[in-house]
């Protein structure tokens, strides 16, 4: 009989993880608390921060508000008043972080093509 049960899915990162997750600089991170209220993330005993998963999401999605979709921070912050109103601000970010893992996945595809496509010298 298969096993049912699951890996448990991980509900905070450290911001570290979420740079790496993101591809984002913690300066960038930083910043955008400052610019997006809901960018508030726990700190720890230690004074790290703490990202909930929801947050992560949410991050994706400021991110291809500013970079793909190219508004700027007001326009980005208008459009997520507007997701909130309209209670799609989950679903928009959870469908960002699909895309951004999507393209990750792609990009690692592509560089496994290179690989296997570079020749490989003979040792004769």
């Amino acid at each position: 009989m298969p096993a049912t049960s699951r890996e448990p899915v991980q509900e905070f990162f450290s911001i570290g993880e979420v740079c790496v997750l993101t591809e984002l600089k913690p300066h960038v991170l930083r910043y955008w608390e400052g610019q997006f209220r809901f960018l508030s993330p726990a700190k720890n005993r230690s004074g790290n921060r703490v990202y909930q998963r929801r947050e992560v999401e949410l991050i994706q999605l400021v991110k291809q508000l500013l970079y793909t979709e190219k508004y700027t921070i007001e326009g980005a912050k208008r459009r997520l008043d507007e997701l909130r109103k309209e209670g799609e601000l989950r679903p928009a970010a959870r469908q960002a972080l699909e895309v951004a893992t999507w393209q990750g996945i792609e990009s690692e595809l592509r560089q496994i093509l290179r690989v296997l496509a570079t020749p490989v010298a003979s040792s004769d």
